[in-house]
């Protein structure tokens, strides 16, 4: 075993994971912190409903991008060294997720982490990232609620692991922690889903629950 790869993986992973876009675009251009508006998550969809979709797509890509940045060395690094392809975009995906939810440049106060997941499925198997881009596109557009929709789409997506295959059960169960941690991180959406009280989420402008 690589232990070096490991704990660089990890290192790295959590690094570039605890850049928070939302945190530095709210801060940049509207001279306010993400954690104080809003539901306080700093993430796309608390961004978006606070200051509008002009630069929330930003807030998205830039998610998105800065955890495939790290999936995608690591886990080519992993496959010449280890074999093993999918363990590293797992193992790397898991690190980006805890600095994405305890970031050290933000007084460890960070976001659910859904992104970073979605990022991690992609790169683990596309087959299982287009089933958690399906089934999130068809709940959001019917429910309208975000929170349900990405926590049912990721446990989809990780789930359909087992009908493609995967290098290892580690990388199952790495990708299956990672789900439960976002769930977790969601635990107050879920508080409100289960009150009828959670917000609903558009795409348009305008729209309110």
């Amino acid at each position: 075993m690589k232990l070096w790869l490991f704990i660089l993986a990890a290192l790295f992973g959590y690094l570039i994971g605890a850049w928070n876009p939302a945190i530095f675009l709210s801060k940049l251009l509207y001279r306010q912190d993400i954690r104080t508006v809003g539901s306080g998550n700093p993430g796309f969809t608390n961004f978006k409903r606070s200051f509008g979709g002009r630069f929330a797509w930003l807030v998205m890509v830039l998610d998105l991008g800065k955890a495939a940045l790290a999936i995608a060395l690591f886990a080519s690094l992993f496959l010449r060294h280890t074999g093993s392809y999918q363990l590293g975009a797992a193992y790397t995906g898991a690190f980006c997720m805890i600095g994405h939810a305890f970031p050290v440049f933000y007084g460890f106060k960070g976001g659910k982490g859904f992104l970073v997941l979605m990022s991690t499925v992609w790169f683990v198997d596309v087959r299982a990232g287009l089933v958690a881009t399906a089934v999130l596109a068809l709940l959001l557009f019917t429910t309208h609620y975000m929170s349900l929709s990405t926590m049912v789409a990721m446990a989809l997506g990780v789930a359909s692991l087992w009908l493609w295959g995967m290098d290892s059960l580690w990388v199952f169960g790495i990708c299956a922690i990672e789900v439960l941690f976002m769930v977790w991180r969601h635990r107050e959406n879920i508080r409100r889903l289960c009150k009828g009280e959670e917000h609903k989420f558009y795409f348009s402008k305008g729209k309110r629950s």
